[in-house]
């Protein structure tokens, strides 16, 4: 069972919409081109169709997957006092005292560009839980950095 909000779900419906009716009909339309100009072993339009297809085909069964199991999360029954899913984190890294603010959100919401990082995330999991003034030590790619809480609030998106 997958997470999120309101306004990922909605995200994901659209998207998979948008693949199917809009982009598959357009390969299917590609591919019955290519079929009418001929010989098939050697159509180069028609093996590129075909393969588009089964790109489409296969993020279209991922998505029904990820919205077959997704739940979205009533916001107004979290809590802001604690770190979790669909809170906005205000923390201070304490090696260089740079300050830093993330959103936490489920895997496919997350978007470093929107501040927004997955709930599955060496950050996000040392965070789950703590409060403002917690300090945490996480592991990350670059090695073992500190992070004090500063701020929590319920995330408006």
């Amino acid at each position: 069972m997958e997470y999120m909000s309101q306004e990922g779900y909605d995200k994901l419906v659209a998207e998979l919409h948008q693949l199917e009716h809009v982009e598959l009909p357009q390969v299917k339309e590609a591919i019955a081109e290519a079929r009418d100009k001929g010989d098939l072993s050697e159509n180069f339009e028609y093996h590129a169709a075909k393969r588009e297809q089964s790109r489409l085909l296969g993020r279209i069964r991922f998505k029904q997957r990820v919205l077959e199991h997704a739940r979205v999360i009533d916001v107004s029954r979290l809590g802001s006092d604690t770190v979790g899913l669909l809170t906005n984190v205000e923390m201070t890294n304490l090696g260089n005292n740079k300050r830093m603010s993330y959103t936490i959100a489920s895997p496919h919401e997350a978007n470093l560009n929107e501040g927004k990082i997955s709930i599955k995330s060496p950050i996000a999991q040392a965070l789950l839980g703590k409060k403002a003034g917690d300090v945490v030590e996480v592991r990350v790619p670059a090695g073992l950095i500190k992070l004090r809480v500063e701020h929590i609030q319920l995330s408006q998106s």
